[in-house]
């Protein structure tokens, strides 16, 4: 057989488990063949071998959107890959006439390559990772809602989440900062500049307040709606419009005008960052660069959470 490159372990495949050993290598878990380790052939082992891995592995899957698929206990989940670059953060020249006071100023922001989740995370994945679901739209008897979003989970509850994800994955995901939430929801660099993410039209995109299945509450199809119902965005990524609102990393605080490389927020705060609207909003709150905010022991069932890597 010919020597695969990308095959660190050397068990003859290019999967997840070469991507740990890089990990590994970086972190000073391992004594693994430097070379072995130094995939993009640069003399160094580092960041840049990771993206260079995950390119691989993509390669014959979903290749228009870069997907990774990853599964867990039987639940499934895809991480699009976002190449990085610079764009203009927060209520932008195409929503003059809205009043987002605290999306002001706009500022450029300059991002490195990283992963984000197609989806929302799934009351399925959270299932087969923390063995319970917090949900409140679980459905009735009968009624399947594995596929809906996960929600009434708290930003500190996301952190322990990923911290078990990650010991069964040997990954690191996390949570988006809200600069790579909006940089993703924006189209990346294949942004359009739509105003919704990934499109004119909210209806396209976004499950919202007024095209709900069922307008009344405690009805079937109230609520929040199965994942990827909707068209995805310029890469591939699904409802970071509407459905739920979802957590980001970073602290929450005032924008500043001045340019910022990979921003992760204040260094504290009272509050945490929620972005992207969902099903009880009205259009407004469903445009990209609405910002809302919630302590971080604070829970809702319209508030749930997407990965990034």
């Amino acid at each position: 057989m010919a020597e695969i490159k990308t095959d660190v372990n050397q068990d003859g495949y290019v999967t997840t488990a070469d991507v740990t050993c890089i990990f590994d290598h970086i972190l000073g878990y391992n004594s693994s063949n430097y070379f072995n380790c130094d995939v993009n052939g640069d003399g160094l082992v580092n960041a840049a071998d990771l993206t260079f891995m995950y390119k691989k592995l993509v390669e014959g899957t979903d290749q228009e959107y870069n997907v990774i698929e990853f599964s867990v206990n039987g639940a499934t989940f895809k991480m699009i890959y976002v190449a990085g670059g610079t764009f203009q953060m927060g209520a932008t020249d195409e929503l003059e006439d809205v009043s987002f006071n605290n999306a002001k100023p706009t500022f450029n922001v300059s991002l490195n390559d990283y992963y984000i989740g197609q989806t929302e995370v799934t009351q399925e994945l959270w299932q087969a990772v923390m063995e319970n679901n917090p949900s409140y739209y679980k459905g009735k008897t009968g009624e399947d809602h594995s596929q809906h979003p996960v929600e009434q989970i708290s930003w500190n509850d996301c952190q322990e989440f990923v911290a078990r994800l990650n010991q069964m994955t040997g990954m690191n995901f996390r949570l988006p900062t809200e600069a790579e939430w909006e940089f993703a929801a924006r189209g990346g660099n294949c942004s359009q500049g739509y105003i919704y993410s990934g499109s004119y039209n909210v209806n396209e995109v976004a499950w919202y307040s007024l095209n709900l299945p069922s307008h009344f509450p405690a009805t079937s199809g109230f609520g929040t709606q199965p994942v990827a119902q909707k068209n995805p965005n310029e890469l591939g990524i699904f409802d970071m419009s509407g459905n739920v609102q979802e957590w980001c990393q970073d602290w929450f605080g005032e924008y500043t005008s001045h340019p910022k490389t990979n921003p992760c927020g204040p260094e504290n705060g009272y509050y945490r960052v929620n972005r992207g609207g969902d099903y009880g909003h009205v259009e407004i709150c469903c445009m990209i660069p609405y910002r809302l905010k919630m302590p971080p022991d604070g829970w809702s069932s319209s508030v749930g959470m997407r990965l990034a890597l």
